[in-house]
């Protein structure tokens, strides 16, 4: 932004920004700054990111698995001055606005540009209370505390060089295409370098990433597994090294199709997590499900309105467990790290043409082990719009790709989505596929779960017993896996013979 507008930047100026080839990490998610002026002096930025609904480009709402290049995916916009000096641009705004198919995208940029103002109102009343050199000696202070705390969370982390890979799953225009994520983690006192030579070059489709979202997906797992207590700011990245080769699946090269790189951060994680498990045996975290997706746009009919619904209520899996606790239900991807990604059922047929018939959690879904890992989820309901479109987009669907366990923990379910046409077909989408879904067809979607840790049979047969009870374990699962023998009705237990 800087870069772009160095000596141009004033007050009452904003700025919308989504390019991933000038730092953005997927051309979706646009965020506004505005920047923040005391005394005359340029002192902070305020900004917000949003998730938009369309952003143009060749399919709508944003997803395109046959996209081959950037400008097939979106309106790509580098720093662009939206609002001079407190007026807004509207030439600029008319000319975004006129590349996107959803009226709605306007009203989120407004609410974003608002948010901005609520930031800048706050930083002020900072500066205005304490004065400018007190603030800033202290943000000094708080970014020192934090690469203090940082540094000491790293001194944990035994000496080493760590070796993980994990495997990306088709890039939507070869099938049973793969592709390697290779890192090479080095720890040297309190310092760290995540290398990923070695990493396999970008993909022809959409399933590659650009920097910005690669770098997110280093940081939000390093996170996971330090103290969850420690600030976010500047300062607990200074001990952190990156180095992702320009060209790979990875960081790739202008102008490829980059929309998938904010779901890498799945297989990216794996890749971490398999190499810092013999360092961090406590810490890390067995495989969560690999994230399968799917995008209905269309027309609704209660309204006459274009709509699109990312289905985060159908595609949360489980998490994998981690010593000392299974795993967490129903999760949101891993990209969230934790965060729920919640949907309500209400809204969610308020808000699309779509009744819901079933949302449960999926028996057997988890990967058994001493913890087990967390559960998926089952969901179907009735598509009622009209000129539907289905966009799906995720992995999870090979053997191969199932959430892994560690230290002798078992792989959770596969995820797979069907679609029931009211002829009477049976449509199974590819996890990068586009398809017609004419009105009164049924989504099914199977989420799966994720990884155990340990040895399933060390798992307590009382606690088994109540899972059965529950119906999360099956009687057969229970005896297969765990190798404990529940008896239906009194929900009395025996150990099996290994």
């Amino acid at each position: 932004m800087l870069e772009a507008f160095r000596g141009d930047v004033h007050p009452g100026d904003v700025f919308l920004h989504n390019d991933v080839f000038s730092g953005g990490n997927q051309n979706n998610d646009v965020a506004v700054f505005r920047p923040v002026f005391f005394e005359e002096r340029l002192v902070a930025w305020a900004a917000t990111k949003g998730h938009q609904a369309d952003i143009g480009g060749a399919q709508a709402g944003g997803y395109n698995p046959r996209a081959t290049e950037v400008w097939q995916e979106a309106l790509r916009i580098p720093p662009l001055k939206i609002v001079e000096r407190g007026q807004l641009r509207r030439d600029a705004w008319n000319l975004v606005l006129a590349n996107v198919r959803l009226p709605i995208v306007g009203e989120d940029l407004k609410a974003q540009i608002g948010g901005t103002v609520v930031g800048e109102r706050g930083v002020l009343e900072l500066y205005r209370r304490h004065g400018a050199a007190t603030v800033e000696r202290h943000l000094e202070f708080l970014f020192d505390a934090a690469e203090r705390r940082m540094r000491a969370e790293l001194a944990r982390i035994p000496d080493g060089t760590y070796h993980g890979e994990s495997t990306v799953f088709y890039d939507g225009h070869h099938a049973g295409s793969r592709h390697r994520i290779v890192v090479t983690i080095d720890k040297r006192g309190s310092d760290i370098r995540f290398d990923y030579t070695g990493t396999d070059p970008q993909t022809v489709g959409f399933v590659n990433a650009p920097w910005a979202s690669s770098y997110s997906a280093v940081i939000l797992t390093l996170l996971m597994l330090i103290d969850p207590d420690l600030p976010h700011n500047e300062g607990l990245l200074r001990p952190i090294t990156v180095h992702i080769p320009k060209g790979t699946i990875l960081n790739a090269d202008f102008p490829a199709a980059t929309t998938f790189g904010n779901t890498l951060a799945g297989p990216h994680a794996d890749a971490i997590f398999r190499a810092l498990a013999p360092a961090l045996p406590e810490r890390v975290s067995a495989g969560w499900n690999r994230m399968l997706g799917m995008t209905v746009t269309g027309l609704d009919p209660r309204s006459g309105r274009r709509y699109v619904d990312i289905l985060f209520l159908a595609l949360k899996g489980g998490s994998g467990a981690v010593h000392g606790c299974d795993g967490y239900d129903h999760i949101g991807l891993i990209n969230t790290a934790g965060g729920l990604l919640a949907q309500d059922y209400e809204m969610f047929e308020v808000h699309t043409p779509h009744r819901l018939r079933t949302h449960e959690y999926l028996p057997d879904s988890a990967g058994p082990g001493r913890w087990r890992g967390g559960l998926g989820v089952e969901t179907e309901f009735e598509i009622h719009g009209e000129q539907v479109t289905g966009i799906s987009f995720g992995d999870g669907v090979d053997e191969a790709a199932r959430a892994f366990g560690l230290f002798g923990g078992g792989a959770g379910s596969l995820n797979r989505i069907e679609l029931a046409t009211p002829d009477g077909a049976t449509l199974v989408p590819r996890s990068k596929d586009v398809v017609a879904i004419p009105r009164g067809t049924v989504f099914r979607q199977r989420a799966g779960g994720g990884g155990g840790y340990g040895d399933p049979r060390e798992r307590p047969a009382g606690l088994v017993a109540a899972e059965v009870r529950d119906g999360v374990i099956s009687l057969e699962a229970a005896r297969r896996d765990y190798g404990v023998e529940v008896h239906p009705g009194t929900f009395a237990v025996e150990r099996t013979a290994r």
